[in-house]
């Protein structure tokens, strides 16, 4: 028996190297099996399954043998064979192919790499590897179900880098395209002043604020805040869904309720009945009594502060969550700004961030720091509201989510 520890090491650092291809890296480590002294082998083939056509062609061939015709190919269906390949890994046999037979092939070993795929039932090796031996024999055999592990092994590996090489640059243009759709934090409308931030629990998530201009005079302002289920991309898809169909539905200025209504069906249509989004979409206007009209959709109640009687008022559910019921219906509210006045409107991720007793933070701090704060800038309320969360919540709670604010703030 020779020393299988050696081969393994061979055919190992054969495999770890470079490869621009599988094909690169499944011919050179055949050419090292020829080369070798370890194994009595004097030439060998690759042949890569095709599904559709359901047979295995030719990938190259190597070694001092009478060489196959490149475009030779093997039809699964005249080799039943092969479905034992799949369980044993490396099978000998004896040629039956007249061609191959022409060649000097009388005997043969087939032995199983890569991953298995399907084809009407069965399961076959993606790439079968053969080799030309004077001695076809049970000790080839265990040498080459080695060489079939090492290079399955190092085709899975190759086969995770590249996924997790589209997995990252698909999540970086997740994130890119996110941030693009989200607006700059500050804006000015009249004689309001806002800022919103979101910051999500993994690299994209499912909160997501906006600001939509509203008429061709731009008299009024819509502001929307919402949060869809779960995180990360399926959330983060949802999300940018979202955003985008209001800002379109924005230039047709319909109205709030009957817009609410046409968004929920879209989304209910569009996604599974399991998801679903709290969303909260108000409108600022040259009103000069400071009129906001809103619809809140099964949204955190955002927080209004009075600043002439120091009072908190609550924006509460108009509707229910958009999403999972079609022919849901939602009412319009309004509130009045006077000058002072704050509208504080948030994500669960605030109000449900978690300290190392699980203790959630909970609106009654929340009104807390925006009274503390309400002669503030909204930006200056809205990072003291995070820093006081920040404080509150321990970084290895569970209970960590997305988190978005916008502070609406009248001045005049």
């Amino acid at each position: 028996m020779m020393d299988q520890k050696r081969l393994y090491r061979t055919i190992e650092t054969a495999a770890s190297k470079h490869f621009d291809s599988e094909k690169e890296l499944l011919t050179e480590v055949v050419k090292q099996i020829v080369e070798s002294d370890l194994i009595n082998v004097t030439g060998g083939r690759v042949w890569r399954l095709d599904p559709s056509a359901k047979e295995y062609k030719l990938l190259f061939q190597t070694g001092k043998v009478a060489r196959i015709p490149d475009d030779f190919t093997l039809k699964i269906n005249d080799y039943p064979i092969f479905e034992k390949v799949t369980n044993e890994r490396t099978i000998l046999a004896n040629e039956t192919n007249t061609t191959l037979i022409s060649k000097g092939i009388f005997r043969y070993s087939a032995s199983g790499v890569g991953h298995k795929i399907k084809i009407d039932g069965k399961r076959y090796y993606e790439f079968l590897l053969a080799v030309n031996s004077p001695t076809i024999d049970e000790n080839l055999r265990y040498t080459l179900n080695i060489v079939a592990t090492v290079l399955t092994s190092k085709l899975n590996e190759r086969f995770l880098s590249l996924s997790q090489k589209k997995l990252i640059s698909d999540i970086d243009k997740a994130k890119q395209l996110q941030r693009s759709i989200l607006p700059e934090h500050e804006y000015y409308f009249k004689s309001y002043e806002i800022f919103g931030v979101t910051i999500p629990a993994e690299t994209v998530g499912g909160d997501f604020y906006d600001y939509l201009k509203i008429g061709d005079e731009d008299d009024r302002l819509g502001i929307v805040v919402g949060d869809a289920a779960s995180k990360g991309l399926a959330a983060a898809a949802e999300a940018m869904y979202i955003s985008g169909a209001l800002r379109m539905a924005s230039t047709f200025q319909i109205k709030i309720a009957p817009m609410m209504k046409r968004l929920n069906q879209l989304i209910n249509k569009i996604f599974s009945d399991d998801k679903f989004t709290t969303l909260f979409y108000g409108e600022l206007s040259i009103d000069k009594k400071g009129l906001f009209l809103y619809v809140n959709a099964g949204h955190n109640p955002p927080i209004f502060y009075c600043k002439g009687n120091n009072a908190i008022t609550y924006l509460n559910p108009t509707g229910p969550l958009i999403g999972p019921v079609p022919n849901s219906r939602y009412e319009t509210d309004s509130i009045n700004f006077n000058n002072g006045d704050i509208l504080v409107i948030y994500t669960d991720g605030i109000t449900e961030s978690a300290n190392e007793k699980y203790e959630m933070y909970e609106t009654k701090r929340l009104e807390e720091i925006i009274k503390k704060t309400a002669n503030l800038s909204p930006k200056e309320i809205a990072y003291s509201i995070l820093d006081d969360v920040t404080k509150f919540t321990t970084s290895s709670s569970k209970y960590q989510d997305d988190k978005t604010i916008v502070v609406i703030k009248r001045n005049g």
